[in-house]
């Protein structure tokens, strides 16, 4: 029975193959390693009407209040005082690993400078790393805001212009939101 329904499943992939999506960019540009950091930095100090943030791990450091990954946050923090709808996604597990708390403590750090913070349902792990500014600009990637992917790490991103792009990333960051919760 399962090879019948193997030999089904190929043969309907081969004459009905899954959808793929084609969107046009206006301009895609590799980011590696630490250029992420302005790259990144720069995209939130332009945006005018929003950012839509979705982050795997995100660190705080209160120990060391100028890492890039501070420095970011901060930024998020003055985007949403000037004006800008900011929201921001992150990963949380049962328990108390790294991650979590982590993002719980950042979370928490956002929430209090006016951002929306939201965390992943418990039985999904949201592993994405992406923003999206002002409905056009992507910045997705391996980059997870955290001192070592920031700094030291083989990280490869890109930055990409497309309003379509952009539209697809925000409907998937808006159904990720909706599974979510606050605390």
């Amino acid at each position: 029975m399962k090879k019948i329904a193997f030999i089904f499943f190929l043969l309907l992939s081969t004459f009905y193959p899954p959808p793929s999506i084609g969107l046009p960019a206006e301009d895609i540009q590799l980011v590696t390693d630490a250029q992420y950091f302005e790259v990144a930095k720069k995209m939130i100090q332009e945006a005018k009407t929003s950012l839509r943030v979705m982050m795997f791990e995100m660190g705080y450091y209160e120990k060391h209040p100028s890492t890039p990954s501070n420095l970011l946050i901060k930024e998020l923090i003055e985007a949403k005082k000037r004006g800008v709808k900011v929201e921001v996604i992150l990963e949380t597990r049962e328990g108390d690993d790294r991650t979590t708390k982590r993002n719980r403590q950042t979370g928490k750090i956002l929430s209090d400078g006016g951002v929306e913070v939201t965390y992943d349902p418990l039985f999904k792990t949201m592993h994405a790393k992406s923003m999206v500014s002002d409905g056009e600009l992507v910045l997705i990637g391996s980059t997870n805001w955290v001192f070592s992917s920031l700094t030291s790490n083989n990280e490869v991103s890109v930055l990409i212009r497309s309003k379509e792009m952009a539209r697809e990333l925000v409907d998937y960051f808006n159904r990720v939101k909706a599974t979510g919760n606050k605390k």
